[in-house]
């Protein structure tokens, strides 16, 4: 597949919206000309560095976002199963830990990536554990088809320095491509990066890059 389009995928395991963009461009780098590339970076980084407010702490916002999640997860046909309570239990916990092991496993076992990073949502959002608790991301792990041994050793890479760097600069990239929230897609056409916010412009990615919009479940 001759001069296909770079897209990049920045994504945090804390974000539905960032699962219901992740699934779609997985069924799309079969149909499409592209080379896709998974980005793990930390949500809280890019609020922070960009004064972005998560959206469900304006409650008429949160009113919307409960009901707008449901419908395009139905629509993309992605497992997300959401409630009141989980905006109370998002805001309480943090993702980083999780980032950091879905970076170990992009530098050390890429080829796991996608299912790790699948097993993580389907845990937070579909059966909502706490991600954050180590024997919850060694089940993870095993879950996405790694041995006992491997997921220990991934574990003990969290608190490394260079899994640390490695997310912080991955996160780093997307606030200098124009993020400030997830999923962040990047599609590098004709010499530049063009930023699309949200799993809802990938119609209008497929447009930019030359590409057809088949629908959700492209046939």
């Amino acid at each position: 597949r001759m001069g296909r389009t770079l897209v990049e995928l920045f994504y945090d395991v804390v974000s539905p919206y960032s699962w219901l963009g992740f699934e779609v461009l997985c069924r799309y780098q079969h149909v499409w000309n592209i080379e896709l590339r998974f980005r793990p970076a930390f949500l809280g980084g890019i609020m922070q560095a960009t004064g972005n407010k998560p959206p469900a702490m304006l409650p008429k916002r949160a009113e919307y976002l409960l009901k707008d999640i449901k419908r395009m997860a139905k629509y993309y046909q992605v497992p997300v199963q959401i409630s009141e309570n989980d905006f109370q239990r998002i805001l309480g916990k943090s993702s980083l830990g999780a980032m950091r092991f879905i970076t170990a496993i992009d530098m050390t076992e890429p080829r796991y990536l996608e299912p790790l990073s699948r097993e993580f949502w389907i845990r937070f959002w579909s059966q909502h554990e706490d991600i954050s608790q180590p024997e919850n991301m060694l089940a993870v792990a095993r879950q996405a088809g790694l041995s006992s041994e491997v997921a220990q050793k991934l574990l003990e890479m969290v608190s490394s320095p260079a899994v640390k760097n490695r997310l912080k600069e991955t996160t780093e990239e997307a606030i200098q491509y124009g993020a400030f929230g997830m999923p962040a897609v990047v599609a590098h056409f004709n010499g530049e990066p063009h930023l699309f916010f949200g799993s809802d412009r990938l119609e209008l990615l497929g447009s930019v890059i030359g590409e057809k919009w088949l629908g959700p479940v492209p046939s």
